[in-house]
C-alpha cells in the first residue's frame, strides 16, 4: 500500500473492498494488525474491523504457551 490513508477519512464502497482485499492478503501472509495499522496510518481498531468484516480468521495473540512436555 504505497499511499497512507488520511486519518479519519471515510472509506466506503469499492475503495473499502479494495482495501479489505489488500489487508486480508497481507494479514494472511503473516503481517500483524499493528504493522498493517502503521503502514496505512489507520488505527488498530479500524484494521481489526475491516479484517473481521471480510471474514478473516484472526490469529491468537501468541506469546509463551504452556504445552505438554514431551
Amino acid at each position: 500500500m504505497a499511499e497512507t490513508l488520511k486519518k479519519g477519512t471515510r472509506v466506503t464502497g469499492a475503495e473499502r473492498d479494495k482495501l479489505a482485499t489488500e489487508l486480508k492478503k497481507r494479514y494472511d501472509s503473516g503481517e500483524s494488525i499493528r504493522a498493517l495499522a502503521a503502514a496505512t496510518g489507520r488505527s488498530y481498531g479500524f484494521i481489526h474491523r475491516i479484517l473481521t468484516e471480510s471474514g478473516v480468521n484472526l490469529r491468537g495473540r501468541g506469546g509463551a504457551t504452556r504445552g505438554k512436555k514431551s
